[in-house]
Parts: structure tokens; sequence; C-alpha cells
């Protein structure tokens, strides 16, 4: 009797089971036509951005037909007709969240459209504020909120942040025939953000003229680049290149190698540019330079191309004094020698950069390490 009432009890699981399976199957995504955005409680007091960390609002999830996870993004409008507005950064999932008042101020000197602190509003205005939920983020199921009004909103003139700049490239003349698909591409110095630096040829073209550089940030003709007069040009550099302004660019007066500094750093909402030139010395460092680490001895050095070879002649160290992991650097002032260091593997010319310690080769004593800095290759042999 037991078997019996226990087998009943699972064909009844079963069937409940199967017409549960069944009502899933009839489940259908209704689309809405909006969803309640809650006025905040405070809202009739001044939100002063200034002195505020965040905002915090309240939602009622918009009726799909069955229980769904929405992202809600904030939407801004200085108009209650929402004719223009702006998406605040962020997204969130569930019906009590708080924005970032840093992030609604950065908005609003936007919407105000100003570029000055003097021409920013002094009072409190109104601001309109509502919702977007999806269901995704390719916005399924997109439906907007009602709109509410906060009528005392203080902003103040917020501007991003300042951030150093992750790349740097050198255009020229003989640096990619001013082209910026062959402009040099500067390697981060190890610990000190903006701060790069280039093994860089800057001999005569093959016309007779002296090498001229520039700069920029990005591989563009964008109107950021810049030259001799928007930089200073070798104020700490211990090689001299010549320099001088040839048509804005940097002009080099003494052909040659030379390794190619360049220091950003901010001051108020500008970059200012440092470029500073050293002689092209690399360095054997470690177990193939006797053990000596840190070494900027001469019997340690590579050896310097001759100009009339070209850019893509190859610096040459001298033999591996011992079997060991073979590394190398450049030495700046100021600097250990692995924030500049670099190594051959698999025939190209890696270098540290700001990234982690590298993979490591092992060279055999008498061998030695060629290094293309204009083609980023190299071998041991």
């Amino acid at each position: 009797m037991m078997k019996k009432t226990y087998n009943i009890i699972v064909l009844l699981a079963l069937i409940g089971l199967f017409w549960s399976c069944e009502d899933d199957d009839k489940v259908v995504l209704q689309q809405p036509e909006s969803f309640v955005l809650n006025t905040p409680k405070y809202a009739t007091g001044i939100y002063d951005l200034k002195n505020t960390e965040t905002i915090e609002f309240t939602t009622s999830q918009p009726d799909y037909g069955f229980t769904a996870a929405a992202i809600y993004t904030v939407e801004v409008s200085l108009s209650e007709d929402f004719s223009e507005y702006v998406t605040l950064p962020g997204s969130y999932t569930t019906a009590k969240f708080r924005i970032n008042a840093a992030d609604l101020a950065l908005a609003l000197v936007g919407m105000h459209g100003v570029t000055e602190e003097s021409d920013y509003p002094a009072d409190p205005h109104p601001l309109y504020v509502r919702l977007s939920s999806a269901l995704n983020n390719k916005n399924a199921g997109e439906v907007h909120s009602n709109v509410i009004t906060l009528p005392l909103v203080k902003g103040y003139f917020a501007l991003d942040p300042m951030v150093m700049p992750e790349n740097m490239y050198i255009i020229g003349n003989v640096a990619g025939n001013w082209n910026w698909d062959g402009a040099t591409v500067m390697i981060p110095v190890w610990g000190s953000p903006g701060k790069f630096w280039a093994m860089q040829y800057l001999g005569q073209t093959s016309d007779g003229a002296n090498a001229e550089i520039k700069f920029n940030t990005e591989k563009d003709w964008n109107g950021n680049e810049f030259g001799f007069g928007q930089a200073t040009v070798n104020a700490n550099g211990t090689a001299d290149p010549g320099a001088s302004d040839s048509d804005g660019n940097v002009g080099i007066g003494n052909p040659g190698w030379y390794i190619v500094v360049m220091t950003t750093t901010i001051s108020g909402r500008d970059f200012e540019y440092a470029v500073d030139f050293y002689p092209p010395y690399v360095q054997l460092q470690g177990e193939t330079a006797g053990g000596n680490w840190d070494t900027t001895d001469e019997k340690y050095r590579f050896s310097i191309p001759e100009l009339s070879l070209g850019a893509d002649a190859p610096f040459i160290s001298p033999p591996f004094t011992n079997t060991g992991e073979v590394r190398a650097s450049i030495k700046l002032p100021g600097h250990e020698w692995w924030h500049t260091e670099f190594i051959v593997l698999n025939g190209k010319f890696e270098a540290r950069g700001a990234g982690d310690d590298q993979e490591r080769v092992i060279g055999n004593a008498g061998k030695k390490l060629y290094i293309n800095f204009t083609t980023n290759s190299g071998k041991i042999e």
C-alpha cells in the first residue's frame, strides 16, 4: 500500500511539472508603455552637486509579462519634453540605486554649453529626469519611465580628470617620411606615466636634408601634433642634437642616433611636454655582462652603427661573458636599468615598457645580441 501511495505522489508531481513546463512555454514578452520613476523624498530641496556624492532614485519594474532582470539607465534634460537629453554613465539592475553626483555635474557642463567657469549658471535650476529600461545591452524591450522634476539643482564647472597619455609617436622626414603609418612608436618608461623613450635614427635624408621631427599621442594629423615651440627641447638631455625650430618641427643640426625621451606633465587643464636627447648607449645587463647589474660600463655596451649604414643597421653587443639570461637596456637618469629593459624573443625586439617581467632567453658565452631598433627585430648569434 505504501509503495502504491508513493507512486501516486510521484505521478502527481510529474503531472504538475508537465503543466508547469506548459505554462512556461506560454510566457509571452509584453511591451510596456511606461513605468514609474518615483520622485525622491527630498526633491524640493537644493541638490548641491559640488557637496553631494550621490543621488538616490527608486523605481517600479516595467511589466514585461514576467519577472525580468531589467537594466536601467538615467537620462536627464533641461527641458521637460526631453527634446534634448543626456544619458548618464553607468547602468543599474535594482529598483533602488544611486547615481554619481560628479557624473551629473559633468553632464550639465555640456548641456549648458559653457567652456569657461565664469559662464556657468550660478543659481539652482530645474532638471528633468527619466529612466530607460531594457532587457539586455541591445535594448530589447526598451521603454521610458515618466519624467520627474528636481526643481533646484545647483551644478558647478566640472571637468573630466586629466589623464596621462598612454601612447606617443615620432614622425618626421626620416621617421616615417611624414606618414603616420611608419611613425616610431615610443616605449613607456616603467613606473612613469606619461614618459616615453625611443632609439631613433636622426641622420640625413637621401637628398642630404637634416632630420626634422614632430610628436603626437595619436597616429594622426589631428591638430594635436607638436614640435619646436610647443615642447621644451633638451633641457635635461646630455647629447647635443643641435636642435632648432624648423617651421615648427624640431630640426636636428647634428645628425646621429639618439635616445629620444618625452616627458609629459599636467599643468592645470593642459599637457606640457619636454623632449630630451641622450647618447645612443645600449647595455648588456646581468649574467652575460660579467654578472654586473645596472651597469653603464663601456665594455658591456653595444656598438653604435655608422650613420652611413642608414636606419636599418643593427646595434651589436660585445660577446657574452657567460652563458645565462640575456638582458639589455638603455639607462636614463633617475631610473633603474629595468625601467627601460628589453630583449629579443623569436626574432622580435620586445621592450618591457610599463608591463611585467618578460620571458627569459638563454645566450651562450661568446654569442652576441643584435638589435635593429627601426624594424624592431633582432637575433642572438
